[in-house]
């Protein structure tokens, strides 16, 4: 009995070691398979805000890149403006005054474009188109108007910046075009091809050939800009003053005319008034002495005839 105990006590603790072994191996098997989870769950969570760190960073440089494109810039000196002027200064001497103007639009480091200029005396007036870089444009304007008396004066500006950038634009895309007419050009097999194609590429380099044109216009434009000056005498009269129209101007103009004509009228007459008094009365009287002569041998003719003779009485019947 005591060895069958024993016996039985033997199997049943090489099964408890068995289960427990086997307990073990599930617990640690089942430990091994939780970490391995939480390691890559540890790691999925890792690169997730890594990923989605990047895309933010490349979504917010691509609108970066988006609004640096397409914001204008608000920059005077990097926006294309054109600058015109127009002013009328009364000096005391035209000629005086435009060599001044001269100097001035040189040391700008401009040039004069145009010189006009009429009479010569206090009623004098020079018409000057000076062309100054931009950026001096303002202080030559206050340079003339020092000149003298400023009487009027008008600045203008352009902003032609959305202009200069779809021109050139433009000018891009008709190069590319140009470009694709002289390969296909290249490449033509019939003589109706090669004329068709010799046409369309003549129209596009025409095209190309106006809007590089336009550019340099705009370019000399912004570049240049242009200050119309008129230097007026003392006694010269301004525009308004010459357009002047209505009753009282033509009364006006209407009486000046008949002093005017009275004035000279009465300096003849006071010139011609010696000879007329030297040399007309003798005349006068030479021309009455031969009237009365003339009219005395008619008067004796007159008396000698005989008169008219009556017609005889009939008698009665």
């Amino acid at each position: 009995m005591t060895t069958m105990g024993a016996g039985m006590d033997g199997r049943t603790g090489r099964r408890r070691g068995a289960l427990l072994a086997a307990g073990t191996l599930t617990v640690a098997l089942a430990l091994a398979g939780c970490s391995a989870g939480d390691s890559g769950s540890a790691d999925s969570a890792a690169k997730a805000p890594l990923a989605e760190g990047g895309a933010a960073d490349k979504g917010r440089a691509a609108d970066a890149a988006g609004a640096g494109a397409g914001a204008p810039d608000l920059r005077v000196d990097q926006r294309a403006i054109i600058y015109t002027g127009t002013m009328r200064v009364q000096v005391a001497n035209v000629d005086d005054a435009a060599r001044e103007v001269n100097a001035a639009v040189t040391r700008a480091g401009g040039f004069i474009g145009g010189d006009q200029r009429r009479s010569a005396e206090a009623d004098a007036v020079a018409e000057l188109q000076l062309r100054v870089p931009a950026a001096k444009f303002a202080g030559v304007v206050e340079e003339v108007a020092k000149l003298g008396r400023q009487q009027s004066r008008e600045i203008n500006t352009q902003d032609v910046t959305e202009e200069t950038v779809d021109l050139e634009a433009r000018i891009i895309t008709q190069r590319a075009r140009v470009d694709s007419a002289r390969r296909l050009l290249a490449r033509a097999s019939s003589i109706a091809d090669l004329v068709s194609l010799e046409n369309e590429l003549g129209r596009r380099e025409a095209d190309l050939a106006s809007l590089e044109a336009k550019k340099r216009r705009l370019a000399d434009l912004t570049a240049l800009s242009t200050i119309t000056v008129s230097l007026a005498g003392p006694a010269a009269k301004t525009s308004e003053e010459k357009a002047e129209t209505g009753f009282l101007v033509g009364l006006k103009g209407g009486w000046g005319a008949f002093v005017t004509s009275m004035t000279i009228l009465l300096t003849v007459l006071g010139a011609l008034l010696p000879w007329l008094v030297a040399f007309g009365v003798p005349l006068v009287v030479l021309l009455v002495v031969l009237r009365r002569r003339r009219k005395s041998p008619a008067l004796v003719a007159a008396g000698v005839s005989a008169p008219p003779p009556v017609p005889a009485a009939r008698s009665a019947p």
